[in-house]
Formats: C-alpha cells, structure tokens, sequence
C-alpha cells in the first residue's frame, strides 16, 4: 500500500528510507481511518510523534 503522506512510499521503502515505524504506523491508520483508541490497543497509550 502506497502511502501519499509519505511521498506516496510503501511501508517498507519509507523504513528503508529512514522514516520512524509510529510514523509509519500513524499514517496507514488515517489512510485506513481507524481511530486513535484503536491503534494502540485498550491499555496502551499512543507515543508521542517526533517533531516535525
């Protein structure tokens, strides 16, 4: 799955390119529109993204 916030990579190649995993992450749950309670898990808390 490409990703267009990522200048349209796929997961793989935006690690490669040395993109953090949460980012990563982050952007395929908006893609896939799944909502913040249900990335991480009941008794997770999401981490914090890095600064843009």
């Amino acid at each position: 799955q490409r990703m267009p916030q990522l200048a349209n990579m796929t997961v793989l190649e935006a690690l490669d390119a040395g993109e953090e995993p949460r980012v990563i992450w982050n952007v395929l749950c908006d893609q896939m529109e799944i909502p913040d309670s249900k990335r991480w898990g009941r008794d997770h808390n999401a981490p914090p993204l890095p600064a843009a």
